[in-house]
This record gives structure tokens, C-alpha cells and sequence, in this order.
């Protein structure tokens, strides 16, 4: 969890203070990007060389390399790799430098659509706060320039083919050959031209052959590391970020794989024997697509239950929580790992909301509870239900539809009286019923009128006696309140939804 504490403290902190070099100079550093399994999820090989084909500069099919592209998208660089990649000069001698700059200019949008989201964010925190961009790769200059200029990075670093007099690669490396020690020689001489020292610098990369790099920089950050870059990293104590989730995510090394898209195999009635499911309306949910899931909440197990429903639909789902559960030990780190937004309550804060931005922004599913919290007491057996604005705000803010789900029946499983679900109840399982609605969209001008319209929507998917008024009696409401309970019965109806 340090590195993850790390990790976060870049974004959430303030500037460092600058260094002042020239009297009307302000240097904030650099921040280095590798391109293969980092800036991008995959090799970059597998698209130059389809656009080459396309050009007609490449007539053949290399045997294997399909296979190739595969070892290394889950293995990354080996040393007979990068020996090819040596070799390349070679292979490209004769080839005009014009007709390799222009492939390279047609395969940049389809590179740059491969630059997973929070890349994106990364990139765009380093540029507001000063420091310069530099990609910092082996792949040849000629072709990853265009997509330098394409995320406006500052400069490239990059290996660099010899020229003959008539534009023609010469079959020799002009310059280092921009790997391991050598990429580390490239950017120390870049940051000796620019003034910048490298202790207020960041560098990317996933690879273990650029240990030298991350281990000259004030900040290193693995991303998406390699098995031995894994290792690495884990010994010396460098954060850990894959561009592609969220801030935090774990993935499985070598398959590549968030830890949660496992899980979702597990959230599985057949894999809940406790607990009898009866799902309707999963077809609501986008297929892709940023969105924000909407729930009554009435157990502990209501996360559960959604994640059952979404399961349907493949899709990670990022859960807003409070920070209760975060600093909870084991199960905290398991809420970070799988994504899960933290809500300090009370505090004001908006980053919990920045940071569903963020997700939906990417094209994520964010699941808010709007109520807060669970109700207790009297207000638990309320057909009226009463939520808070942030929903509504962030679906408007960030253009996103709001999907209204239905809970029913999650408080048999898991009671607020109880401190743990009944998981020993299969010979007559309590049924939860979840109901899927039709998107919402945001449309007022306040938040407040589109949050009624969202409980509203919710409550239509509620069965009929979730929409009645009743009295409970006095057992009903006893496992409504927290085990704890030490409050004063007759305020809960007073009490502001989100708080305890």
C-alpha cells in the first residue's frame, strides 16, 4: 500500500518548490515516458509494422511474429528482443527516412487511440504543473515522433537511424542506442542541456532493463511492470500504477488482468448458495461507456448484490465507500485493489467526486449510493426515499447517464444489526431482488431537482411494498440499527442522509 500512498501523494499534492537556474527561470523538472507497455498497454511493433505493409515498404510476413508481439505484450523486453531491435538499423538500410516518416504519421492516431485514459490524466497533471514532456524509448525517432507531437509532449528521446546524403537510412545506429544504460545516458544529457536536475524528475517505464533510469529520478513510478521489474520495484519500494485501471488497481502480472474482472467470475448466484437471486433489467446497463450506477441502500451486502448483476455485463464497477471501510485492515486494501473511491464524510471534500470523474471520464462504471448510508430506524421502513446531490452533480458534470437499480431483500442476508452476512442459510436462502431501469438523463439546473427525479426512478423499481407505508414492528426495527446502536430512535427521521 505505500507505493499506492505514494502514487496518489503526486496527484494530491502540492508543486514541490522550483529551483531557480536562470535569473528569470523557473524549472519544475521532467517527466519521462517509456512507449511499449507503458505509455501504450502493448507493442507498438504490431501497428508500424501494418502500416508498413499497407505502404507497401514491407512485402512479407516475418514468420512468428504475431507470436512475438504476444511474448512481449506479456513478458516485456528480453535481451534477444532488444538484439533485433539493434539489428533493425540494419534491416532498414536503403529505405528512404521520407517514406518512413510518413508511415509513421498514419499510424499515429491509431497509436494515440491506444494510449489507455489515465495516461492521459498523468500527462496532463505533469503539464499543469510546468514540467516538460519527454518520451523516452528505443523504438526508432522517425517513427514515434508524430505521436510525441500528437500528445504534445516537449521533446523525444529516442534511438536514431544514420542518414545518407540521399535520405536513405545507412544501416547504422547515429548516436546511443536509446535502451537500459543508454537511455539513461540520453536523458542525462538532455537534462544537462535543459538546466534540469534529475532528483526533481519522474520517470515511466515497465520494463527492468530501465532500472538505471527509475533509479537516478527523484520519482520513479513501474507501470504495468514486468515480472522482473515487479521484483524490482516491491525491493526498492517504487510505486506501482497501470495507466489502464484506476489509481491503485491490482492486476494479475503476466496475464495482465484486474483483479476484479477475476472476481467478477466468482459473482455468480451459482457461487452464492446463501442468497436466491432474481436479476431483470441488466440490458440497461452500456455495454461501454462511462455511466453511474444508482442504488437504494439497505445492507452491507448491497455491493455484493450489484456487483452480482454487473457481473452480467463483464464490466469492472468502481464503488464509492466510506472510509471506514478503506482503513479497515485486509478488506481495505482489497477495496483499493478493486477499485474502490473513498468518501471521507464530513470533511467537504471533493475528491472522492474527482475521482468518479476521473473513472467516467475513462469510460468507466461508477456505483454511488445516493442515500449515503443505510437508514435505520423508522426512516428504513420510509417509502420516500431521500438522497444527496453528488450523483446528479457528477452525471451533469461529466455527461454521463444515471442507470437507477432497485434493491429488495440484501437486509435478510446481511442486517445492520449484524456484523457479518448469514452465509450458513442455503436450505432456504433469502431472495434479493434487483431491478435494472432505463438511463437518465441529467437536465436541471440544480442538483436537487434531478436528485428526486433518481430516487424517484429508483423507487419505481422497488416492489409494491417497498413503495407502502407501514409500521414495523419491534423486531424489524431492531435489525435495522447497528449493533452499536446508542442513538436516540426518535431523530433518525431528522437525520441528514450520508451521516452516522
Amino acid at each position: 500500500m505505500r507505493g499506492f500512498s505514494r502514487s496518489w501523494d503526486m496527484f494530491a499534492r502540492p508543486a514541490r518548490a522550483v529551483t531557480v537556474r536562470v535569473m528569470t527561470k523557473v524549472n519544475m523538472g521532467a517527466a519521462f515516458f517509456d512507449l511499449d507497455r507503458t505509455l501504450l498497454t502493448g507493442a507498438s511493433g504490431a501497428v508500424f509494422s501494418h502500416a508498413m505493409r499497407d505502404a507497401g515498404l514491407l512485402t512479407r510476413s516475418v514468420p512468428g511474429e504475431a507470436a512475438l508481439y504476444e511474448l512481449f505484450n506479456r513478458i516485456g523486453e528480453t535481451l534477444p528482443s532488444m538484439a533485433l531491435a539493434r539489428q533493425a538499423a540494419t534491416l532498414a538500410k536503403g529505405q528512404r527516412q521520407s517514406d518512413i516518416q510518413r508511415v509513421a504519421a498514419h499510424a499515429a492516431q491509431e497509436l494515440f487511440d491506444l494510449v489507455p485514459p489515465y495516461a492521459l490524466s498523468v500527462i496532463a497533471h505533469h503539464r499543469a504543473e510546468g514540467r516538460k514532456l519527454v518520451m523516452a524509448t528505443t523504438t526508432p525517432y522517425d517513427l514515434v515522433k508524430p505521436l510525441a507531437d500528437l500528445l504534445k509532449f516537449d521533446d523525444v528521446l529516442a534511438t536514431r537511424y544514420g542518414l545518407n546524403s540521399d535520405g536513405t537510412y545507412n544501416g547504422r545506429i547515429d548516436g546511443p542506442f536509446v535502451w537500459n544504460h543508454g537511455k539513461l545516458s540520453a536523458v542525462r544529457t538532455w537534462s544537462e542541456a535543459q538546466g534540469i536536475d534529475l532528483s526533481d524528475c519522474y520517470a515511466y517505464s515497465d520494463s527492468v532493463f530501465d532500472t538505471p533510469l527509475l533509479a537516478a529520478v527523484g520519482s520513479p513510478v513501474a507501470v504495468n511492470p514486468d515480472p522482473r521489474m515487479i521484483l524490482m520495484a516491491a525491493a526498492r519500494r517504487w510505486p506501482v500504477m497501470h495507466f489502464d485501471v484506476p489509481l491503485g488497481v491490482a492486476k494479475i502480472p503476466v496475464i495482465n488482468l484486474e483483479l476484479q474482472r477475476l472476481l467478477l467470475q466468482l459473482a455468480r448466484p451459482a457461487f452464492i448458495p446463501f442468497a436466491q437471486f432474481d436479476i431483470d433489467g441488466t440490458e440497461n446497463i452500456p455495454s461501454a461507456g462511462g455511466a453511474i450506477l444508482c442504488g437504494n441502500h439497505r445492507s452491507y451486502f448491497d455491493v455484493m448484490a450489484i456487483a452480482v448483476a454487473v457481473a452480467k455485463t463483464g464490466r469492472p464497477v468502481r464503488f464509492l465507500g466510506k472510509k471506514e471501510v478503506f482503513d479497515a485492515p485486509l478488506i481495505g486494501q482489497l477495496a483499493t485493489a478493486l477499485g474502490g473511491i473513498r468518501v471521507d464524510r464530513g470533511t467537504g471534500s471533493d475528491e472522492p467526486l474527482l475521482a468518479a470523474s476521473q473513472a467516467l471520464s475513462a469510460g468507466e462504471l461508477v456505483a454511488i449510493m445516493p442515500e449515503g448510508t443505510i437508514p435505520r430506524g423508522p426512516a428504513f421502513f420510509d417509502p420516500v426515499l431521500k438522497g444527496r446531490w453528488g450523483a446528479a452533480r457528477l452525471a451533469k458534470e461529466a455527461k454521463v447517464p444515471i442507470i437507477p437499480l432497485g434493491l429488495w431483500g440484501t437486509e435478510n442476508v446481511w442486517p445492520r444489526s449484524s456484523r457479518l452476512p448469514n452465509l450458513l442459510n442455503v436450505t432456504s436462502p433469502p431472495q434479493i431482488t434487483i431491478r435494472v431501469g432505463e438511463a437518465l438523463t441529467m437536465t436541471a439546473k440544480s442538483p436537487d431537482p434531478d436528485t428526486k427525479r433518481i430516487m424517484l426512478a429508483i423507487s419505481a423499481l422497488l416492489p409494491e411494498e417497498g413503495r407502502l407505508k407501514r409500521a414495523p414492528t419491534e423486531e424489524e426495527l431492531r435489525r435495522s440499527y447497528p449493533s452499536s446502536y446508542k442513538g436516540e430512535p426518535a431523530n433518525e427521521s431528522k437525520r441528514r442522509p450520508g451521516t452516522d
